[in-house]
């Protein structure tokens, strides 16, 4: 652990889960409060000891691609994820780099290491209509990329559920589908798991303002459902405003489980079956 981690004043540990699940979507590459790196040993050893003992760790663009693929070498409880975020394709597409950086993506996604493509889908909220012909079109290279390396398939959706559905339909829908930070309703819950998704819920699932997330968590199967943190954001209520960490997936979880009516042990249990199947396989725990 280096100096600048202990330092973070991060919040108590919650108190540890009855069986073991993943924090399917994590980013331990961004910075948090005043430049702080997030030592990745430490997160791991603090996610470990409440019952989170394997991260996925998400690149949203070239550099951080490359670093999921390198951390995941590095420690065997982490795997990576490699893609374009939608926000990213914009850009890349006016500067006329979007084919190279996709076809860097495509040849990271082949790594063992990598267990899925994404994060990659629509975003309409900070991207305008001038951008959605790129963001369009990187989504349904990565599509094709998850099928092509018969990698999952992580879906970043936010104010476009329409649209990602119509091109999941169009491309096909990937064997292994996840919909990460699911942020629909009810309705759109169906939508998804009809077309054979699995839904990942956040800490957004204890905000006050989300009954309409806790509608979609109680209509999705128990064979369906992840958990995941996208720390260093979406920190769970109480401690909404701080930056997210592995370590405070039971929090999360908790409040699923009394949400569904669940036990705690059994949607546990489901929870790392479920990511198991959606990730092509099990891989190492991490102790501590």
């Amino acid at each position: 652990m280096d100096e600048e981690a202990d330092a973070w004043p991060w919040p108590d540990a919650p108190e540890a889960l009855p069986h073991p699940v993943v924090d399917n979507h994590c980013h331990l590459d961004h910075r948090i409060k005043d430049g702080l790196i997030i030592d990745v040993a430490d997160a791991l050893d603090r996610a470990a000891a409440v019952g989170v003992p394997r991260i996925v760790q998400v690149g949203c663009d070239l550099e951080g691609a490359r670093w999921a693929v390198e951390t995941a070498r590095q420690h065997d409880a982490i795997a990576a994820a490699v893609a374009l975020h939608p926000n990213e394709a914009p850009g890349l597409d006016e500067a006329g780099e979007l084919a190279a950086a996709l076809a860097e993506i495509d040849a990271l996604a082949a790594d063992p290491q990598v267990r899925a493509v994404g994060e990659t889908g629509l975003d309409y909220f900070r991207t305008g209509e001038a951008g959605r012909a790129a963001q369009h079109a990187s989504f349904r290279e990565h599509v094709r990329m998850a099928k092509r390396h018969g990698k999952a398939l992580m879906i970043h959706d936010r104010d476009a559920h329409d649209d990602v559905l119509a091109i999941l339909d169009d491309e096909g829908v990937p064997e292994r589908t996840i919909l990460h930070c699911f942020s629909g309703d009810a309705d759109f819950a169906r939508a998804c798991l009809e077309r054979g998704a699995f839904l990942s819920f956040a800490g957004t699932v204890t905000f006050k303002n989300a009954p309409d997330l806790r509608d979609a968590l109680k209509v999705t199967p128990i064979d369906r459902i992840l958990v995941e943190t996208d720390a260093p954001f979406l920190t769970p209520v109480p401690y909404r405003g701080r930056p997210n960490a592995s370590f405070l997936v039971p929090i999360t979880l908790r409040n699923m489980a009394e949400t569904r009516g669940d036990d705690l042990a059994e949607l546990c249990a489901a929870v790392e079956a479920n990511t198991d199947r959606a990730f092509g396989g099990s891989w190492p725990r991490h102790t501590t």
